[in-house]
Formats: structure tokens, C-alpha cells, sequence
């Protein structure tokens, strides 16, 4: 941990950016809720937990921002082994032949609020690619107290009809429109990126002390 922050505060701005930044989705606190309704009775979800994307993010013009996303759709899960074996299949996602979804923006406008955003842009899912708005909340701009680097938050809303995607297995009985909420905090580009080389560095180290303390144990054990 005190390496961590260390490494952090090395590569950290001293002030929050003024301009356009680039920042990289942080996987541990980035992810999506999927809700459909199951015969009017009930309103099921599945959730996705590995999302990984970047956004261009300049506070003093929202509109010019870009944000893209990959959603790997292998470890969907509803906890529901059955159905999440059945979002596997050919009958759904088939997440051997389609393993992930992607987004990419075409615009952004100002919502009708501040701090809300209206992002359109492509949404590809099971090899179909349609276009879909996501209704934006930013959520904080700031510092990020534990590795000091400048960060975002948001969320995005919005709803799809999954047989436009090629996925209308089931309907009407399962809902057409499904709603997908995402949640996002992404921290600046190249200091995040320099914390994971000093994370992937010390693993590596931890890993070579470790075979050797192995190796010596062994050479002392055949003395």
C-alpha cells in the first residue's frame, strides 16, 4: 500500500485539469446493471463487471468529449447458473463466437440540467451495431485521495430492445426492451497506466523472490 501511494504521488498532477484529459475506465469501480421484465411478474437483472474504455473529458466544453467502452460479455451473470448458461448460448449473446460488446460515441450535448449529458453513439452486441443515446449524469470531477491522480464519475442510463440486436428469444413472455444502468469512474490515462507498471513490476519481483527462496530451500534440503 505505502508503495502504491508513493508511485501515485510521483506521477500525480499538482492541480486538477483544466483542458481535455484523458481518462481510463478503473475496472474496480466500474459496471452495468441489465433489468428486463419476466411475465409482467417480475424484473430480474444481470450484472457486467468488466468494462473496460477511456474517455476525452474537457470541463469547459462537455460537447467536445469522446468516450468508448468494451463489455466482455463472458462473465454476464444473473445468479442464476441456468439462465446465465443460456445468456452463453447460441440462443442469446453466444459469447464464444461474440465475447464482447462495444460502445463508441458520435456526439454529446448538453442535457437539460447541469451535469447531465445526452451521448449518442454505436452500440455493438451479438455482431449488430445500432445506434443508442445514453442519458449521462457526471457525478464528480476531482482528486482521487487514495493514488492522487485526477478522476471522473458517471452514470448512464438507457433502454434497448434487444431483438434489434438479434437477441428477441423469448418475447413478448421476457421483455423486449431491457434498461442498462452503468456506473464508471475512470482516472487520468498516464498516470493510471504508470501505477499499473509498478503494480505489474512488483508482482513480477514478488514472483522471482518467491521461485528463489523456493530454489535455495530446495538446494538445502538435498545438502
Amino acid at each position: 500500500m505505502i508503495r502504491y501511494i508513493a508511485a501515485a504521488a510521483a506521477f500525480a498532477f499538482v492541480n486538477l485539469p483544466l483542458h481535455a484529459t484523458t481518462y481510463t475506465f478503473e475496472p474496480q469501480h466500474t459496471e452495468g446493471i441489465v433489468r428486463w421484465t419476466h411475465l409482467g411478474f417480475a424484473n430480474p437483472t444481470a450484472q457486467f463487471t468488466r468494462v473496460e474504455g477511456s474517455l476525452n473529458y474537457d470541463a469547459a466544453d462537455p460537447t467536445r468529449a469522446t468516450v468508448t467502452a468494451t463489455i466482455a460479455l463472458a462473465n454476464m451473470t444473473s445468479g442464476v447458473p441456468d439462465l446465465d448458461d443460456n445468456f452463453h448460448s447460441v440462443d442469446f449473446f453466444d459469447t464464444a463466437k461474440f465475447p464482447t460488446a462495444t460502445f463508441k460515441s458520435t456526439k454529446v450535448a448538453q442535457g437539460g440540467a447541469p451535469g447531465k449529458l445526452t451521448v449518442t453513439g454505436n452500440l455493438t452486441v451479438h455482431g449488430v451495431t445500432r445506434p443508442v443515446t445514453l442519458d449521462v449524469t457526471l457525478n464528480k470531477i476531482g482528486l482521487d485521495i487514495r493514488n492522487n491522480l485526477p478522476a471522473i464519475g458517471f452514470d448512464a442510463t438507457t433502454i434497448l430492445k434487444r431483438s434489434d440486436f438479434g437477441l428477441g428469444a423469448y418475447v413478448p413472455q421476457v421483455s423486449d426492451e431491457v434498461s442498462i444502468h452503468i456506473t464508471v469512474q475512470a482516472d487520468e490515462a498516464k498516470g493510471y497506466a504508470k501505477i499499473l507498471r509498478a503494480d505489474a513490476d512488483e508482482a513480477a519481483a514478488d514472483a522471482k523472490a518467491a521461485a528463489q527462496r523456493a530454489a535455495d530451500a530446495e538446494a538445502a534440503a538435498k545438502q
